[in-house]
Order: structure tokens, then sequence, then C-alpha cells
């Protein structure tokens, strides 16, 4: 029985890696923000609008409980799940947590080119994206380094980044089954 939690920024490959990964091994995959807009039949930004940043955490606290109890999967959190209530804690509890690093300037350089997807970012210039990636990391990353496990999410662009990747992961895993007992 294998549950892993991808955590890292917006933008640093928690899906793109984890749909990979999961489809190599044998795992099912949940993209949380996928699971809470299909529960909810509404896009997270309604869900914002709706019920403000607070309600959407409860919200998210909720689905990452439910996600949590299924099995043998990977679990793509949201950029920012790990940062409220105990939900790092928790996930630390249920599974394996890796924190998917990728430095602040191939962060904005991925989101400048999506930002059209992403509403917080969609009137940005590079700049700015930058600049609210720092502030955002720099009160995320206590809780992302957390994880059992840090991998640098910098290269993946071609498939062989991604297997290479995975390879890495399915190592972790094996060793940290064998830590934990």
């Amino acid at each position: 029985m294998q549950r892993i939690f991808l955590t890292g920024f917006m933008g640093s490959g928690k899906t793109t890696l984890g749909r990979f990964f999961a489809k190599e091994y044998g795992y099912s995959f949940i993209d949380l923000d996928h699971y809470i807009e299909g529960r909810y039949f509404k896009t997270i930004n309604q869900i914002f609008e709706e019920f403000g940043e607070e309600g959407f955490r409860l919200i998210e606290q909720k689905a990452l409980k439910e996600v949590s109890e299924i099995e043998d999967v990977i679990i793509a959190t949201g950029g920012g799940t790990p940062c409220f209530f105990d939900n790092m804690d928790y996930m630390i509890s249920r599974g394996l947590t890796i924190f998917i690093h990728v430095p602040i300037p191939e962060l904005t350089t991925r989101l400048e080119k999506a930002k059209s997807k992403r509403p917080l970012l969609k009137d940005k210039s590079a700049e700015k994206i930058q600049e609210y990636i720092e502030e955002k990391l720099q009160s995320r990353l206590p809780f992302y380094l957390k994880s059992h496990i840090t991998i640098d999410g910098t290269a993946m662009y071609k498939k062989e980044d991604l297997v290479r990747m995975s390879e890495l992961i399915r190592n972790e895993v094996c060793s940290w089954e064998v830590k934990k007992g």
C-alpha cells in the first residue's frame, strides 16, 4: 500500500510528473484541484469567488482527507495545500511526501508561458510574476521542506527527463519503505 503526495509551487510539475509516474508504475493519479472541481462542479476560481479563500481551504482539507483513503495513488496537491491547517503533517502521516523544488527563474518562465490559465497571474508581467513567486514561496517553503524527500524539478521537458525523475522517485520510495519499517 502506497500513497505519494507531490508538493511544490504552482508550475513545479506536480501534475505532469504525477501522471507520468502513476502510469509507469500502475498507480492511480489524482490532481487535488481537479478532484475538487469534479466534486463541486465548479472551477477553483468559482469556489474562491463563492466561498473566499477560507472556505476554499476548508473544502481542500476535506478533499485531501478523502483522497488520502485511497491506496496506491499519487496525489498532486495544490501549491497552497501544505500551508493550511495541519495538512502537511497529515500528509506526512498518511504517506510519502515529495517536494518538487524548482528555482524561481524557472518557475517564472513556466508561469509566464501559462499565465492565461492562471487567473492570479494573467495580467502580470514576468517581473510581477517573479515578485509574486518570491513572496509566496518565502511563506510556503517551510511547509514544503517538511517533505520526506526533495527533488529537483528543473528539467521536465522531454520524456527522458520524466523517466529519469520517475526512476529517482521509485528509488526514493523503496528507500523510504525500508526506513519506515
